[in-house]
């Protein structure tokens, strides 16, 4: 038997009234939203303004929207198909978890084409405020997966391994506090540090650009500890779904970011 650090056992459920439960999943996405939020009021007033607080109020919702739909869809399309075409009225039960990152990416994706659209805004500038405060949701996303013991890691001798409890006998990587590490911490750091330039802030999509990129080599990297999903497994030349599904995003960010110049100044009539 190897050695393993003893899993801090919590009750996924925060509290319960009745039949009323709130889980600390559910917590997470609120921290993630609200924090997101006050952080991007900030950062969209910054010069060039990008939006008004009022504009990222009502982006709020449609962000909400678009990560629960796009990230329930995604996990149906990507990772299991079969089941639901087979069981179609199981789309419906979210309570019984399944969520997809990048399909929840591309829900927020087309909020933003929108949202944009519909208020006449900055698509790029805009997207590069808001994509600078989604760390903080992945981050909290990532503690909660830990916190209910599910998506752990791959069998593992390092002293840090960890026996969960849904995991084998066998210790295990506790590949949601490495994921919580890169997707959540050091992405945000990196986004900040962009930002909050003058000179980046003015090459419109250079953070985007950031955020697929560096999300796409985090979740890369995650996944070299992260255990595949059962269903699933390994995929083509022995890649997970997680790291395929990066892989575009890493080349879009790439685009976006050699693309990126600052808007033309303004012509003054002589």
């Amino acid at each position: 038997m190897l050695l393993a650090l003893p899993f801090p056992v919590i009750d996924p459920v925060l509290v319960q009234i009745g039949p009323l439960a709130i889980r600390w999943y559910a917590l997470a996405y609120i921290t993630g939203i609200v924090l997101g939020w006050i952080l991007a009021r900030r950062l969209c007033a910054l010069a060039p303004v990008a939006a008004t607080r009022q504009q990222v109020d009502d982006f709020v919702t449609w962000a909400t929207l678009g990560v629960i739909l796009g990230g329930r869809l995604g996990y149906v399309l990507f990772y299991r198909l079969d089941h639901y075409l087979a069981h179609p009225l199981d789309i419906l039960q979210v309570w019984q978890g399944g969520m997809s990152f990048h399909g929840g990416a591309l829900g927020v994706i087309l909020a933003l084409i929108l949202f944009c659209r519909q208020q006449r805004l900055d698509l790029l500038a805009f997207a590069d405020r808001v994509t600078a405060v989604v760390p903080i949701g992945l981050f909290f996303g990532r503690l909660a997966n830990f916190v209910n013991g599910e998506l752990w890691g791959r069998v593992t001798d390092m002293p840090w391994g960890m026996v969960f409890p849904t995991g084998g006998p066998l210790p295990r990587h506790p590949s949601q506090l490495y994921q919580a590490g890169m997707e959540g911490l050091l992405l945000f750091a990196l986004l900040q540090f962009l930002v909050w330039r003058p000179a980046i802030r003015a090459r419109r999509g250079f953070t985007a650009g950031a955020f697929l990129a560096g999300y796409g080599v985090a979740r890369l990297i995650g996944e070299l500890f992260r255990q595949p999903d059962a269903f699933l497994g390994f995929l083509f030349a022995g890649a997970t779904m997680g790291q395929l599904l990066s892989l575009p995003m890493i080349l879009a960010g790439l685009w976006l970011m050699a693309r990126a110049r600052p808007a033309p100044a303004p012509r003054v009539a002589a």
